[in-house]
This record gives C-alpha cells, sequence and structure tokens, in this order.
C-alpha cells in the first residue's frame, strides 16, 4: 500500500520529458532532473518564507594553482572529492532537516551501492540529535518519488550489510515511505510529506 499524505494519486506528467521515438535518457540526466527539481522546490520553499533548504557543495581538492598576479589566483588542476555528509540540509518549522536524493531506473528496486556508509552514518548521528531526515527516492521508469524516513531505512541497510539483500524492493518503499506528489509549483514537494508524518498535517 502506498501512503498519500492526501489520500489521492496523483497523475501529473513526468519529472523527465520522453521524445517520441522512446529513446531512452541516460541514467545520469534523470539523476540530475531529479536534482534540478528538487532546487526549484528549495527555491520556491525559500522565495515565499517556508523554509531555508540547500545543496551542500561537493568537496573540490585543489592541485595545481597558478599566481600570474599577486592578487590574482587561477586554479589549474582540481577534482571533485567524495561528499563527506548528505544532498541538503536546511531548517523547516524550526526543525533541522538532512537528507539525501537518489534516482534509479530499476523497476522494482533500489540498489543499496548506491548509497554509502557515511551518509547512513551521519543521518543516523544528525537524527540522534532531533533532525528530520530521510531520502527521497525517484524510480524513473514509473516517474515516481518517495520520501522514506531514516526509522525504517535503517533495517533494510542492516540487512545490506550483512550481505543478505543488494537492494531495497520498490514495494517495501511503497510499503513504509510515503509517495510525494508532483505539482506545479513546487513540482516535488515533499515538505507536504513532512508535515504528514513529522507535525500531524494533513494538506
Amino acid at each position: 500500500m502506498v501512503n498519500y499524505p492526501n489520500g489521492k494519486r496523483n497523475t501529473s506528467k513526468a519529472l523527465v520529458t520522453t521524445t517520441n521515438n522512446h529513446s531512452k535518457i541516460e541514467y545520469g540526466k534523470r539523476g540530475m532532473r531529479f536534482e534540478e527539481a528538487i532546487d526549484l522546490a528549495n527555491q520556491y520553499y525559500l522565495k515565499h518564507n517556508i523554509a531555508v533548504i540547500h545543496k551542500k557543495p561537493t568537496p573540490i581538492q585543489i592541485v595545481d594553482v597558478d599566481y600570474p598576479k599577486r592578487s590574482r589566483a587561477v586554479i589549474k588542476e582540481a577534482y571533485f572529492r567524495k561528499a563527506s555528509t548528505t544532498d541538503y540540509n536546511g531548517v523547516y518549522r524550526g526543525k533541522y532537516i538532512d537528507f539525501e536524493a537518489k534516482a534509479t531506473q530499476n523497476k522494482t528496486s533500489f540498489p543499496l551501492i548506491n548509497i554509502h556508509d557515511h551518509q547512513v552514518e551521519h543521518m543516523l548521528q544528525v537524527s540522534k540529535h532531533g533532525a528530520i531526515c530521510f531520502i527521497l527516492f525517484y524510480f524513473s521508469f514509473h516517474d515516481e518519488v518517495f520520501l522514506l524516513p531514516i526509522e525504517p531505512f535503517l533495517k533494510y541497510w542492516d540487512i545490506y550489510k550483512n550481505a543478505e539483500k543488494k537492494s531495497i524492493p520498490m514495494s517495501e518503499i511503497k510499503k513504509y515511505g510515503y509517495h510525494v506528489e508532483k505539482k506545479y509549483q513546487p513540482r516535488i514537494d515533499y515538505l507536504k510529506v513532512i508535515d504528514h508524518i513529522y507535525f500531524n498535517e494533513l494538506n
């Protein structure tokens, strides 16, 4: 059973537009567009004074710097380092929010290899101090987004770490998570689900 915050299924257009010849869009682009939709939602929340939530910048390791002038430095070579925590964080209704966003082309499950130990450890640590932590899953084949709180996710993470299963079935994410409706503005209104779960509000 899918948890829909308002009890209704949304039938709006897909997050990712497909072409007439049904050519597949590269996985990376789908993931990028998913994050772009989240970024736009966060911009909407900020503009309307609803919440302050930002995407964390990926750390960069600078290897070579040139100084053509004393007052100017030019980076010649640099590399992206692995992010140390999660994708997004911020404040909503006086609560600290911290979450990860993941997209997959898989039809029936999400491969847990795409989530890293340090990300789970970070969410576990901040949740112990009262933070709202969750993962947004986007199943591009079905064009559906689900919000799974960190608490039920940890059960599947432990199973994965014990080498019992390599993925979370989509059916389990539907069962223990919440469907995020797609709207006109914001496109992915995940804070509506947060209101329902953590503030006992049904919009």
